[in-house]
């Protein structure tokens, strides 16, 4: 079962549900898909990374907070890297961001996509080699491109006609050729949430395939002859299980290669099949290993270049999710813990819910709330002999729709100081955080050999009141 389709079977469960919500497994036990490779339980039952409880960690640097394996996000790069040894691969900074794993990802080899200026500068100032750099965006400002030019940004993937316009008058201006892309509007409706679909038609991203954009933002492009087109680029979204969208993404582009070729007689470079690789979120997800990915891919395009008679040309790809959701988790409080009576008219018939209540919620990670996210969670600071209990998981803002995790078996003894961890939250959860409510955004505490380390502070309630000037 994939993540949208373990989406639709939560919700209120009441006496239903699915056999592997009625059927729980051990509360105490871990399943390695769904944490950082690091991760145990200690002697005593509390969680430990990299030999570090999380009991030690909530007490230096509190809750919430997110914890990073930074061994686990090394070894992500590393497994990418080996599976595409002669592609690039480019880390999709908006997953999450932030100097210390802009270094990280560098010193393993990755380049990093990067879509705003604010990503840009974070990557700059890191130290992140320019020409490591891909710029994407939709609507990216002449002070946003003229800082990539400036910097001399390995390339850019061009979003609209307004864009090569302002580029190329910028470019022309500067004297310089900058490295661009053209991304494609495949029309693939890829198997995934609609708000993380990309390559659909009716969507703000790209120039339209079907519609004869694509071709003519190419020819544009060439005619004006100041740019460097490298390629083409095409992403169909995110949380992506099922290959058969990179497949077909693949064969609209490259037939878009030969046609440019036929018209104009240029074979392009370069190809860029984007990211959007799942992660497993819940016992339910099964994702794919870099090297099965690689297989794929390469195939994908062999044959359709084959097919085309086009020269294979050189590949890259942009994980983010991939490389940074598993390699975190963020650990919470339990502040409150209520039961429920479900059903009209408080029938004892249709089952209780237990809600556990967290010092966290929508405002360090909206997903669940955003895209019916699903999540998975886990009694942290011990061991329980209790029986399993079917749980809500819900964060402290004032929204009934600030649900952490929507169902999950914690101990029937889960109390207030108790602490819960929630795994997979590498990827957009701090990217997306916000002060909702005015609650000062989590501190990121990167764990190795045992050490932890802070790379992101804790806002404060300082930090707030320093932006309000009225």
């Amino acid at each position: 079962m994939r993540a949208h389709e373990a989406g639709a079977l939560h919700g209120d469960l009441g006496q239903r549900g699915p056999a592997w919500l009625r059927t729980p497994a051990d509360v105490n036990a871990l399943v390695p898909q769904l944490w950082p490779r690091n991760v145990s339980r200690a002697a005593d039952g509390a969680l430990a990374l990299a030999g570090l409880s999380v009991r030690d960690l909530a007490a230096e640097f509190g809750t919430p907070v997110y914890v990073l394996d930074e061994d686990d996000l090394r070894s992500r790069c590393r497994d990418f890297r080996a599976a595409f040894p002669t592609e690039d691969v480019y880390y999709a900074g908006k997953a999450f961001l932030c100097r210390a794993v802009v270094r990280m990802i560098a010193e393993e080899g990755l380049h990093l996509d990067v879509c705003t200026g604010g990503e840009l500068a974070t990557a700059l100032s890191a130290g992140m080699p320019a020409e490591r750099i891909g710029f994407h965006g939709n609507n990216k400002s002449v002070a946003e491109l003229t800082r990539a030019l400036d910097a001399g940004v390995g390339r850019i993937i061009l979003d609209s006609f307004t864009e090569i316009d302002r580029l190329t008058a910028l470019a022309r201006q500067r004297g310089v050729r900058p490295r661009v892309m053209i991304r494609v509007t495949v029309g693939v409706e890829a198997h995934t949430h609609e708000f993380i679909a990309t390559a659909h038609e009716d969507q703000k991203f790209g120039f339209s395939l079907a519609g004869g954009a694509a071709a003519e933002a190419v020819f544009r492009v060439l005619d004006e002859g100041v740019l460097e087109l490298r390629g083409l680029h095409s992403h169909i979204g995110s949380q992506i299980f099922d290959a058969s969208g990179f497949e077909v993404s693949a064969r609209r582009v490259l037939a878009l290669q030969a046609q440019i070729r036929d018209a104009r007689g240029v074979e392009l470079p370069e190809l860029d099949l984007g990211g959007g690789f799942g992660i497993a979120y819940t016992t339910q997800d099964d994702p794919a290993a870099p090297q099965d990915l690689a297989k794929r891919l390469r195939k994908i395009v062999e044959s359709e270049c084959d097919s085309e008679r086009l020269a294979v040309p050189h590949l890259s790809i942009e994980p983010g999710r991939a490389v940074v959701g598993p390699a975190v988790f963020t650990l919470y409080e339990v502040g409150t813990v209520k039961s429920v009576l479900l059903g009209a008219g408080g029938d004892a018939a249709a089952g209780r819910r237990c809600y556990v209540s967290v010092d966290g919620g929508m405002s360090d990670n909206i997903r669940t709330a955003l895209y019916d996210a699903s999540y998975s969670a886990t009694l942290a600071g011990r061991a329980s002999a209790a029986p399993p209990l079917l749980a809500r998981v819900v964060g402290k803002h004032c929204e009934s729709g600030d649900i952490v995790v929507k169902d999950e078996f914690l101990p029937a003894d889960v109390q207030p100081g108790d602490l819960v961890a929630v795994p997979g939250t590498g990827a957009y959860c701090r990217s997306m955080a916000s002060n909702y409510n005015h609650v000062p955004r989590p501190p990121v505490v990167a764990v190795r050999d045992g050490r932890a380390r802070l790379i992101v502070r804790r806002e404060t309630e300082e930090d707030l009141l320093a932006l309000d000037v009225g």
